[in-house]
């Protein structure tokens, strides 16, 4: 998994850009990358992986989510199917010049201060926020502007949301480490259907043991174990989302030992296999 660097341009005549992607998925690059901008995304429709941060999940029926600047994240196309439908804003900070006074803008503020942490939101807003990001797609000049500022109110003020991390992952911890952890990443992605020893993977790093280990912790909050244990949970809801057997999916991720599957599901879920396959065929849970 590659960690690059975005350039966003602003659209013509803008001071920000949007994008309304409806191209088939195989056509755009969903790679883990950073920029300064602030972006939501809004998934109109469809299922796929949200990787932002630290935080690593997946969604189906659409998605809501804000991402502050310099924010780690990859495209919401990952792991999706076609068709898929997407509006995207990236706008930096500055250019929301508010004065001191204006009390109303605090609220705006605030949430541009705690998207740096991710922010989800629900069903519900979603869909008030929906049509209004369609409305600012068919617009131009100074009302595209407005509509945006509107839109951020409207986010500032709700309370159906939830954030993606618990710490702020800093660019920089990629970017100084880039391709020590594009190594770690890719490895994992390669091999998680079999046993990874840990001490081949500190080896891959160029790391004692005791090295690597304070090493990942440090760069991504979480050991080296719980990373593999969650990267291969969300690889089982996938295959569960696509009707395979528990076993099958137990077997396919890497676990060797049903038992064990079922206690590592139900600690990074809240949800036994029977629960989530059950509540996903009823559209009642996102991956």
């Amino acid at each position: 998994m590659k960690v690059s660097f975005e350039r966003v341009i602003p659209n013509e005549k803008s001071s920000f850009r949007t994008l309304h992607m409806t191209a088939p998925i195989s056509e755009f690059n969903w790679a883990y990358h950073y920029h300064p901008e602030i972006e939501l995304v809004c998934i109109i429709a469809g299922s796929g992986t949200r990787h932002v941060g630290y935080h690593k999940s997946n969604y189906t029926n659409g998605d809501l989510v804000l991402i502050g600047s310099n924010i780690p994240h990859s495209g919401f196309g990952l792991n999706s199917t076609d068709p898929h439908e997407e509006i995207v804003l990236q706008f930096k900070e500055e250019i929301f010049q508010f004065p001191p006074e204006e009390v109303e803008a605090r609220s705006i503020k605030n949430l541009l201060e705690l998207s740096k942490y991710g922010i989800l939101y629900g069903t519900a807003t979603k869909k008030l926020i929906l049509p209004k990001l369609q409305k600012l797609m068919e617009s131009d000049g100074y009302k595209r502007y407005l509509l945006l500022l509107e839109i951020l109110f409207e986010l500032s003020t709700c309370e159906d949301y939830s954030l993606l991390n618990n710490e702020i992952m800093p660019y920089t911890i990629i970017s100084k480490n880039k391709a020590r952890l594009e190594n770690i990443f890719t490895y994992v992605e390669n091999n998680y259907d079999k046993e990874i020893p840990i001490e081949e993977v500190a080896k891959l790093a160029n790391l004692t043991l005791p090295a690597f280990c304070n090493f990942f912790k440090k760069a991504t909050q979480i050991t080296f174990t719980e990373f593999v244990n969650r990267y291969r949970i969300n690889k089982a809801c996938l295959l569960m989302a696509q009707n395979k057997s528990i076993s099958e999916c137990s077997y396919s991720c890497g676990f060797n030992n049903v038992t064990y599957f079922n206690r590592m599901f139900k600690k990074y879920t809240d949800k036994t296999p029977s629960e989530f396959i059950k509540d996903y065929s009823h559209n009642e849970v996102n991956i």
